[in-house]
């Protein structure tokens, strides 16, 4: 393993992209088993200088913007995708048949998606030809449980390294303010076993990784310019290539040795090269926000969702509710097409997150020049806060275009749950948890209208939910035949419709 100390390669800092949730609500997610590496943490790493051991309404306010705190719940555990393939083209990433990942090119590392424990069938196809697939399989997810899917090896009957996903256990506990956390994987099929050691003193962080192995270090924050080497007994050996590397204390990172050593002899030209991704700090704990997308536009037909340019759900129909998919707490772009069709784009815009808080995006309004509402995003923030045992929290939110201002009243007692609400509005109430029907009727200062619909619901108790009053009140009239309806979605607890 030779190679001029001076052909340095210049590491790449991979700040994410965007990961994917199922349509519809079905969850959709990926994992893996106990295993930090193909063959577990085999690789080993050593301590740096100076380094660490490893009944009647109760309120009836309109407001949106509550400070709330979402968790992970029970059952569930994040997972992100990495394509560290040297030879294979762009791929999409399917798990339990929906797309989660698309167009990925080598090098890409998504963000963590938070999806349901259990066995969990991941397909990897050629971006855009979901018939040429290069793998297909179970992986099995735990929970409260951290995971990278590693797409390494090659494609070809030539390969050195068979391409396959390598299942990494995350270990994104907080190393200590000082202090960062690295992993090294090594995922180069052509490179032999390597030591990695600091130029500034030739100690080792990593001794003996080989192909598939993977291993945690942590040392003290800092900048570090970090050189690989051919495995040697006293970590001497000739230096392969160097990267220069910026660690932050309280931080956890995954440091990739992908590509190929000697590209020239190889079946593609990629060459080694050091992809870092930062596991945390807006990754993971402490810096994560809660989304999900909601469709409720009556004459939009179905439509792709694309979250930083990844699609997060495809082929969603008028009246569907996502599961919630976690981000960084960050601005991400959102973009919204007809399904199937990522020319025909219907908008395209920013959101911005705050860490700890849930969010729903409602695609709302109508398609075309003569629409009564402007299609848009109506971005909500919700309150999954725990309402009490007997109690449950409800939403309503407007979003039928041609319907005016409402109040929702009980029918057993008339009396009001939500007051005035006009399209685009919204509102929580709490109430004691049973049946309710509820009526829906146009806004007086009596809460006494017409009634225009009514509709049967169930609320549970330590439970949230959000009514979306959608559909067109007169469809007859309108560019879609899509009637009044009120789409319930259970907020916490699992998903209703």
């Amino acid at each position: 393993m030779t190679k001029d100390p001076s052909d340095t390669t210049r590491r790449r800092i991979l700040l994410g992209i965007g990961a994917g949730a199922a349509v519809g609500l079905a969850g959709c997610s990926g994992g893996g088993p106990d295993a930090d590496g193909g063959g577990g943490d085999t690789g080993t790493p050593t301590e740096a200088p100076t380094s660490t051991p490893t009944a009647e309404p109760t309120e009836t306010a309109m407001e949106t913007d509550t400070e709330t705190e979402t968790a992970t719940p029970a059952g569930s555990a994040n997972v992100r995708v990495a394509h560290m393939s040297p030879n294979a083209p762009n791929v999409d990433i399917y798990v339990d048949g929906s797309a989660v990942l698309e167009d990925v090119p080598f090098g890409a590392v998504s963000q963590y998606l938070e999806v349901p424990t259990g066995e969990r069938e991941v397909e990897i196809t050629a971006a855009g030809d979901p018939d040429t697939s290069v793998f297909s399989g179970a992986v099995p997810v735990a929970a409260d449980t951290d995971y990278t899917i590693a797409a390494v090896g090659e494609i070809g009957d030539m390969a050195d390294q068979p391409f396959e996903p390598l299942v990494l256990e995350d270990d994104n506990s907080g190393p200590g303010s000082d202090t960062a956390r690295v992993r090294l994987v090594h995922a180069s099929p052509d490179a032999p076993a390597v030591d990695v050691t600091l130029a500034s003193n030739g100690d080792a962080l990593y001794d003996g990784v080989a192909y598939g192995e993977s291993g945690y270090v942590e040392v003290p924050a800092g900048d570090y310019t970090l050189q690989v080497r051919g495995d040697t007994e006293s970590n001497d050996g000739d230096v392969a290539a160097e990267f220069d590397i910026s660690l932050a204390g309280g931080q956890v990172y995954t440091a990739f040795a992908a590509g190929y050593l000697t590209p020239d002899d190889e079946p593609a030209d990629t060459p080694f090269d050091l992809v870092v991704a930062q596991d945390t700090g807006g990754m993971a704990d402490g810096g994560m926000a809660s989304l999900r997308v909601a469709h409720m536009s009556p004459n939009a037909p179905n439509v792709d969702v694309y979250v930083d340019g990844s699609a997060v759900l495809e082929d969603v129909p008028f009246g569907a509710v996502s599961d919630y998919l976690d981000l960084s707490a960050d601005t991400h772009t959102v973009e919204i097409t007809a399904a199937g069709d990522p020319d025909t784009s219907v908008f395209s815009g920013d959101v911005s997150l705050e860490a700890e808080q849930a969010y729903t995006v409602a695609a709302v309004g109508e398609l075309g020049d003569m629409a009564d509402q402007p299609f848009e995003p109506l971005v909500l923030t919700d309150d999954n806060s725990d309402p009490g045992s007997d109690t449950a929290r409800l939403r309503v939110v407007h979003a039928s275009p041609d319907a005016p201002a409402v109040d929702v009243t009980v029918a057993a007692s008339g009396d009001a749950l939500f007051d005035g609400v006009a399209y685009g509005e919204s509102g929580y109430v709490e109430v004691p948890a049973g049946d309710y029907t509820v009526q829906v009727r146009g806004d007086t200062e009596g809460n006494d209208g017409d009634v225009a619909a009514e509709f049967d619901v169930s609320l549970a108790g330590e439970q949230v939910y959000t009514a979306f009053a959608a559909g067109y009140l007169t469809p007859d009239d309108e560019p879609a035949d899509t009637p009044f309806d009120l789409v319930v979605a259970q907020d916490t607890g699992g998903m209703s419709g």
